[in-house]
């Protein structure tokens, strides 16, 4: 097997979440080769501007400028961050509903920064302000996991241990103190709408409700524009008398695992991750890996 063949096929193996940081890195390293080749004004065509108008001119930078970052410390702790909060989630929930917090964030984070800029279009941020980076996406994943499951901990280095709301409070902190003192306040902004998605999806699913659904059908129908069409049709078999009849040792005992942790999913969104017995954590904690 060939360099590229092996490095496909693990690409092609990684997750979702996975395959978004490796795409980061490698626009990273694209736009470096740009800059080296006198074309790196190229970018300016996926990050955000503050204005509406040239918004309305290239409305994909509203999902394009997450995946553009000023430099490697940037790129680093956006992806770091993002690779531990989407491993959490993506064991608790639908890998799907987690892209739509992720992205979510991504979004609201860039309509607030433009909203923001509009207001205070030079006192706030200079003029010509643009907006890059995943931190809106990530910053929605933190604090849809400090909402949902306020109450467990995490243990940073293996020195102690921390409450995720914990965590959250120390993070939103920080972001206002700087935003309030002019440190990259645009960016802070994106963070803030990050944040209040991520608090309100997750405030919602409590509730049994996906706030999510909506745009998880519209990316659905719009990906679908790019798949081969299949003459294939799909055949059902009748007189079915179960969901699991006909099936392999193996693939009832993957069917009956997934219903468990169904049921496991459904006593968190009721009642918080911390109702579960030791168990019920320990099996949760299995089935992820």
């Amino acid at each position: 097997m060939s360099t590229f063949q092996d490095l496909k096929y693990k690409y092609n193996s990684l997750n979702t979440f996975g395959k978004i940081i490796v795409a980061n890195g490698i626009v990273f390293i694209a736009i470096i080769l740009l800059r080296v080749l006198k074309l790196g004004a190229i970018s300016r065509f996926f990050v955000l501007s503050s204005d509406f108008g040239d918004f309305i001119w290239q409305p994909w930078s509203i999902i394009t400028y997450s995946f553009i970052h000023v430099d490697l410390w940037h790129l680093l702790f956006n992806m770091l961050f993002l690779f531990y909060l989407s491993r959490i989630t993506v064991n608790l929930f639908r890998p799907k509903l987690v892209l739509n917090v992720y992205f979510l964030g991504v979004i609201i984070g860039g309509v607030l920064y433009m909203s923001i800029a509009s207001l205070w279009p030079t006192d706030f941020f200079g003029a010509g302000g643009t907006l890059r980076g995943a931190s809106a996406g990530v910053a929605a994943l933190l604090l849809f996991v400090a909402t949902y499951m306020p109450e467990s901990e995490i243990r940073p280095f293996n020195l102690f241990n921390i409450k995720w709301k914990y965590i959250a409070l120390i993070f939103i902190g920080l972001d206002v103190f700087r935003m309030l003192l002019g440190l990259n306040s645009g960016g802070y902004v994106s963070h803030i709408g990050g944040y209040l998605l991520g608090f309100y999806y997750a405030k919602k699913l409590l509730e049994g409700k996906d706030i999510g659904s909506g745009f998880e059908r519209f990316v659905d129908r719009f990906m679908n524009l790019f798949k081969p069409k299949s003459n294939l049709k799909t055949v059902h078999r009748k007189n079915q008398k179960s969901d699991y009849a006909g099936k392999t040792k193996t693939e009832f005992d993957t069917f009956n695992k997934q219903k468990q942790i169904d049921i496991i999913l459904d006593k968190i969104s009721k009642s918080g991750y911390e109702s579960l017995t030791a168990e019920e954590k320990e099996f949760l904690f299995k089935a992820g890996k």
